[in-house]
């Protein structure tokens, strides 16, 4: 059987691509966002952690883009 499952490197290269299209820093984000230190942004971007749903829909708003254009899915087969 197929599950979906989100790619995190890919969901990563997402956000660096869209913040890099609207022109804006890794600080500029982290503004927006009211984060006290950029760490967060920059683990998603590496793929190492996803934003939460509240942050997809802030990211979603602030690249005016859907929440499926930034995140990536991929199938991965199970033993079911």
């Amino acid at each position: 059987m197929l599950i979906p499952a989100v790619d995190m490197k890919r969901t990563g290269q997402k956000i660096v691509s869209l913040r890099t299209e609207k022109g804006m820093s890794v600080r500029d984000l982290q503004r927006l966002l009211g984060f006290t230190t950029p760490q967060s942004i920059y683990k998603w971007q590496r793929g190492e952690t996803l934003p939460t749903i509240e942050n997809l829909v802030a990211l979603s708003c602030i690249f005016s883009v859907s929440m499926n254009e930034i995140l990536s899915a991929k199938c991965r087969m199970t033993d079911d």
